[in-house]
């Protein structure tokens, strides 16, 4: 009897609780009820199951499976939560609707009706991808899905999932944030497709527009020009039957999630990275991102100009006294009204181009598939009503059709690249104003080719002179048997026979043309310059370097400037002065330097940057009196914007950039004392699967350079992330690395702050001179060392990437690995050991060439 009464238990305890392993699919004859019975994806990806955000309304979701914080990604009855338990999850066999139920057997939510027959054999099926599939048949294939969650996402868009309109099913896929964190009923904000015209998507609280990811053209949403990444895959498709985003992840073990978030109105990409979420990237992220900020015929500078708001060309501002106040939702008007209508009237308009503009917003305006851009042109001409035209498809670098905008042009921005053709109609009395106005802001060129043609025109006659003069007397000593004189060159001739220097200076002269070719930059007059540095008097000289004078200025227009200074007649830093246009003209970021122009005017090369009032980092942590000014949260501040910059030259900008020169000095500060890296002028950029590279020309600064670039010239994002630690741990102490030395313990700062690490003591590191109380946040500081640690270990391998140190530094509940012993212990400061090493100690970067 005792025998036969022991299955029967374990029957009814099985009854009553769920079985421990787990599956991925819920039949017609199943169900899932409670927080504890769940559906687990084949690969432990995700999770589907009931949860109770505040304790006392259930709903059924869909999260991450191996993730410490549960990460909501997909809610089924998020307007309609269960208020009385136990809630229920099944699979009707009637009509193949997946039900939720609640304690009296009420139906609460239910999915859409199937788009297929449903058979007895149909299942739910939660797939790795995160996506709940119904399978009217059962057998998971792509023609028997009925019914999917990807077709309803909440505020999460997964990867595969797509952002968009389907005419054909009749579906809206939209995400809406949850109302807050313990309420995920649809909130005010959402991100969504607006049809009509290009394709553009709208982030909205409410009816309002808060940012647009600018129309589509074929290759780029002209919003989001530097979006690109070697780990996704974006992509805009655009039919008449379907119109959507989605995007996929090239490596199987990233996780990414696109998420509309309330609070902050943004839509924001995070990435998994050491068991936290990291903010990968997030709109909008400035005020040039803000909708229509500047208003009908305005763009906003998005490179950092302020006032920010500037009128398209041929346009004024609507009120003047709104836009002095930087208020420009007024827009801008015509200076001259338009001769409009065609035939005759057509030649007395004409158009501008812009090229470096996010497209007008583009849902109002009129797609033409089948014109060219000269038809395109008569027709915008014959329409009284047209503003504007550009191609409406560029991908592969092919103009295809048109799109006309005949309503008034919003929500431009200025980018630093080039996006896409817009001819702005003006009248044509405007254009020819603004050609003169071109021609008069660069007179030396007219000027030095003038001069040029005249030079060249009066060596030549001298040449020839000479040379007939040279033959004359040739033949006559000839017949007398005198010697020439004027003797042939030695064997080889052309520019092997010019002395060295002359070479080298002819070779630079051409490496100089070239640069003038790859610039791509505004180019400032000489005359402007010396304008606004008073001709370089010595009173606006602010710094040097190894390139030469760095002058503070004010242009014409008021703004404030910052003027590099190179000779052309020195050889050190003109190759450095080309690579740095190169590169930081084509970098936008808010914690990098802008770079506003150049001046190439005969021997002369000038860089003219954004003026940064308070000049560098190192001027305030290295000096006792400032020092004082940098409170523990500035300083805090500093670090992860210096992360963020770096963050986005490895990681998030269009080329992956080793700036291979971090340190203090390199670190500018504006008014807000927001941190800017610069001079890039030894930077180099890496090709997409490049991680490191190798020179025999060793350049940084000591005490700042990794290891393995100091000693044997491999360089990588690594050694970055190195030179950053060392910048971290002098944040921190306002000592120097390579002023800091512990006579008893014969210990730089490096070593120095390791071991204070080691004993528990990481806290006193920090500046004395900061105050010890409330302002200071000590757990924000033993992060801060303990990131910094990893950062300068020994093994390049072993340091964090740079997404993963802002993440670490910006989280509290991130987790941080116990770092190594540094990688470099250098002893006492010796003036030996400097020059021995061809670097210097006073942030100066120089140069060593060494034979290996």
């Amino acid at each position: 009897m005792r025998a036969c009464a022991l299955p029967l238990v374990l029957l009814a305890t099985a009854a009553f609780f769920p079985l421990s392993t787990s599956t991925d699919t819920l039949g017609t004859s199943a169900s899932i009820a409670g927080n504890n019975q769940t559906l687990v994806s084949a690969g432990d990806v995700f999770q589907l199951g009931f949860f109770s955000p505040d304790g006392a309304r259930t709903y059924l979701g869909i999260w991450y499976y191996n993730i410490t914080v549960r990460t909501i990604v997909w809610v089924a009855n998020r307007q309609s939560p269960v208020l009385s338990s136990p809630a229920v999850l099944r699979l009707s066999g009637a009509d193949g609707r997946l039900l939720v139920l609640d304690g009296q057997n009420g139906t609460v939510w239910a999915s859409a009706a199937p788009t297929r027959n449903v058979t007895a054999g149909a299942t739910a099926r939660l797939l790795d991808s995160g996506n709940l599939v119904l399978s009217s048949d059962g057998s998971g294939s792509d023609q028997s899905v009925a019914w999917q969650s990807f077709d309803y996402p909440t505020d999460t868009l997964l990867p595969g999932m797509k952002l968009g309109v389907d005419a054909r099913a009749g579906i809206t896929r939209n995400i809406t944030a949850w109302r807050s964190a313990s309420d995920p009923s649809p909130g005010d904000v959402t991100f969504k497709l607006i049809t009509g015209g290009l394709p553009q998507f709208f982030l909205l609280r409410g009816k309002a527009r808060l940012y647009t990811s600018g129309p589509w053209n074929g290759e780029i949403l002209t919003g989001v020009p530097y979006l690109s990444s070697n780990d996704f895959t974006f992509r805009v498709v655009w039919s008449p039957d379907e119109t959507y985003y989605t995007y996929s992840i090239g490596v199987d073990a990233l996780l990414s999630r696109l998420v509309v978030d309330e609070a902050a109105g943004q839509v924001q990409r995070f990435v998994m990275l050491n068991g936290g979420w990291s903010n990968f990237w997030y709109y909008p992220t400035d005020p040039c991102d803000t909708y229509a900020k500047c208003g009908p015929f305005g763009y906003c500078d998005g490179t950092g100009q302020s006032p920010a708001c500037f009128c398209l060309p041929g346009f004024e501002p609507r009120s003047p006294q709104q836009w002095n106040l930087r208020d420009g939702s007024a827009g801008c008007v015509r200076r001259t009204s338009l001769g409009c209508g065609g035939g005759a009237n057509a030649s007395s308009d004409g158009f501008w181009v812009v090229d470096q503009m996010k497209l007008p917003e583009a849902t109002n305006a009129t797609v033409y598939a089948g014109l060219t851009l000269e038809q395109c042109r008569q027709a915008c001409l014959s329409n009284c009503s047209c503003r504007a035209y550009a191609a409406a498809n560029v991908s592969g670098g092919v103009d295809r059709g048109c799109v006309i905008w005949a309503v008034d042009l919003l929500d431009m921005r200025l980018y630093t690249t080039d996006v896409e053709d817009v001819y702005i109609r003006l009248a044509q009395s405007e254009i020819d104003a603004l050609n003169a106005a071109a021609n008069r802001r660069a007179p030396s060129k007219r000027v030095v080719v003038i001069a040029v043609v005249a030079t060249v025109t009066g060596v030549l006659l001298l040449l020839l002179s000479a040379g007939c003069c040279c033959v004359w007397r040739r033949k006559r000593r000839e017949r007398h048997g005198e010697t020439d004189p004027c003797p042939a060159p030695p064997s080889g001739g052309g520019d092997d026979a010019l002395p060295f220097r002359a070479r080298k200076q002819q070779a630079l002269d051409e490496d100089w043309r070239s640069a003038e070719k790859d610039v791509d930059l505004p180019l400032f007059d000489l005359a402007a310059v010396l304008a606004a540095t008073g001709s370089f008097s010595a009173s606006n000289k602010i710094g040097e370097g190894g390139f030469g004078p760095v002058y503070m200025g004010k242009l014409e227009d008021g703004q404030e400037v910052a003027v590099k200074r190179l000779s052309r007649r020195s050889m050190q830093g003109a190759v450095e002065f080309k690579n740095e246009v190169k590169l930081i003209a084509k970098l936008q970021h808010r914690n990098l330097v802008r770079l506003l122009g150049c001046c190439i005017d005969e021997d002369e090369r000038m860089l003219l940057y954004e003026y940064m009032h308070n000049q560098s980092l190192d001027t305030f942590i290295f000096d006792e009196g400032k020092r004082r000014l940098l409170g523990w949260q500035k300083r805090f501040d500093i670090i992860l914007g210096v992360a963020r910059g770096l963050q986005y030259l490895h990681e998030d900008s269009r080329f992956r950039i080793v700036h291979r020169d971090l340190k203090a000095s390199n670190v500018l500060l504006d008014t807000n004392m927001v941190p800017k890296i610069s001079d890039f002028g030894i930077a180099r950029m890496f090709g997409g699967d490049q991680t490191t590279a190798y020179t025999l020309k060793v350049i940084g600064t000591y005490g700042y350079m990794s290891p393995e670039y100091a000693m044997d010239g491999v360089f990588s994002m690594k050694s970055d992330v190195y030179s950053f630690g060392v910048l971290v741990l002098e944040i921190i102490t306002g000592k120097r690395n390579r002023g800091f030395y512990e006579e008893e313990l014969d210990l730089n700062l490096l070593r120095y702050a390791w071991m204070m690490w080691k004993e528990g003591r990481g806290a006193d590191l920090l500046d004395p001179v900061m105050d010890g109380g409330g302002s200071v946040n000590h757990s924000e500081v033993l992060r801060c060392v303990q990131v910094a640690l990893l950062c300068v270990e020994v093994l390049p391998r072993n340091r964090p990437l740079m997404s993963s140190a802002v993440m670490m530094l910006a989280s509290e509940n991130a987790t941080v690995a116990e770092p190594n012993e540094p990688g470099v212990n250098v002893g006492k400061n010796t003036s030996d050991t400097e020059s021995s090493h061809g670097f210097t100690a006073n942030s100066v970067t120089i140069t060593a060439i060494d034979a290996r």
